[in-house]
């Protein structure tokens, strides 16, 4: 019998659009004799909406039309099944569209690759694939993410943090952390991805301007000295805290200082079954990394060690800073739910796309079989003693 595996793409983020290129490559990636494949769309104002046009992606080009065509739909748990039901039932409609038994998140940034989704998942107790609710938020928050690595002897580049209105209050202060950093620094929201709201600073007025942008995009700012010459090298881990590997490496762009937005994903060719977008494909990258085997296994092991310390699981890809001159090398940022899923790193280390989903779907399946071995909740007796009126007594129950 085959899975009914949902996979859940959009969602109210500033990579809304990203979300669904990767999202429309994973559905065509899913092997269609094992897996009835259900697309779940997150709109910007967080409905769901499912519909068979979603296969192909050139139907995203008009998303009023798209989903005037969609039934939007609500997920419930019933019993043991995760039910999808319409909204809006016709006297003689469907009243049931279908039933959950795997969720794939592909949403990237914030209101889905944070842990959004994951809870939401979590209460419909369905198996889902990726990071957990843990692992998703610390992945997606970039101060607390660097805070472990640093306290695991990670390498990471020298940084602070500061709220927004901490700028408003005491902006001397701020520009002094930036000055001690020594410029140039980079300057990045602290929960976005795909490059939104970064930007660099040479000087103390370029800094006013960068934090002002940053803003725009999160309450809590990062700025990170800026490592000059730099090649950004990537390494994708799959698995979970119990085994997982690393992929080869790839180098992506040159020594240039980031890749904007607009660089990574605007300028790249258009595919109307998502097979023709390979994430950063219009950039200049080379898989694998031309790197000694020695550094390229170094960087593997720092993946493998990142992965494992924040809490991931699924397919992630571990983002690497080497300086051009001196080889050093520098933990980024995990990225959760990758662009792409990374599977143009796993093709060239030799695991087709199909085989990646797979693994994706089996890894939910475990996770899941060993929660359910785990205590949640025990039967107590509290509520036996509880007397209308004792409200004093019972709010003094808890130690």
């Amino acid at each position: 019998m085959k899975l009914n595996v949902a996979v859940f793409f959009g969602g109210e983020s500033v990579e809304h659009e990203v979300s669904i290129i990767s999202a429309n490559q994973a559905i065509h990636a899913l092997d269609k004799d094992k897996y009835n494949v259900i697309p779940v769309y997150v709109s910007k104002d967080r409905r769901l909406f499912c519909s068979d046009l979603m296969f192909d992606v050139a139907n995203f080009t008009d998303l009023n039309h798209l989903l005037s065509e969609s039934t939007q739909v609500v997920i419930s748990k019933e019993d043991n099944r995760v039910v999808i039901r319409p909204v809006k039932t016709k006297l003689f409609g469907q009243k049931e569209l279908g039933t959950i038994d795997v969720a794939i998140p592909v949403m990237h940034g914030t209101n889905g690759e944070d842990g959004t989704i994951q809870g939401y998942l979590e209460m419909l107790k369905v198996p889902y694939a990726g990071c957990d609710l843990y692992g998703a938020a610390i992945g997606q928050d970039k101060v607390m993410q660097k805070h472990i690595l640093s306290d695991n002897n990670i390498p990471i580049t020298n940084w602070f943090w500061c709220y927004a209105e901490e700028m408003d209050e005491h902006p001397e202060e701020v520009l002094k952390k930036a000055r001690k950093l020594i410029y140039p620094v980079i300057l990045k929201p602290a929960r976005t991805g795909s490059s939104v709201g970064i930007s660099i600073a040479h000087n103390d007025e370029e800094y006013m301007a960068c934090f002002d942008e940053a803003r725009q995009f999160d309450e809590k700012i990062i700025t990170e000295k800026v490592v000059k010459p730099m090649v950004e090298i990537n390494c994708s881990v799959l698995g979970s805290c119990h085994e997982a590997k690393a992929s080869v490496l790839e180098q992506v762009g040159g020594s240039e200082e980031f890749l904007t937005f607009q660089e990574k994903y605007l300028s790249g060719s258009k595919s109307s079954k998502g097979t023709g977008s390979k994430g950063m494909a219009s950039t200049a990258r080379i898989v694998p990394a031309p790197l000694p085997q020695s550094q390229t296994e170094m960087i593997q092991d720092i993946a493998l060690k990142t992965f494992k310390i924040l809490n991931a699981s699924g397919v992630c890809r571990i983002d690497f800073m080497m300086d051009e001159e001196t080889k050093k090398v520098y933990v980024n940022e995990i990225n959760t739910i990758p662009g792409s899923l990374a599977f143009y790193l796993w093709e060239a280390t030799g695991m087709p796309f199909d085989q990646l989903m797979d693994n994706l779907v089996q890894l939910a399946l475990d996770r899941q079989r060993r929660r359910e071995k785990m205590t949640f909740s025990y039967e107590t007796n509290i509520l036996s003693n509880f007397t209308a009126g004792g409200t004093k007594g019972a709010k003094g129950a808890k130690r």
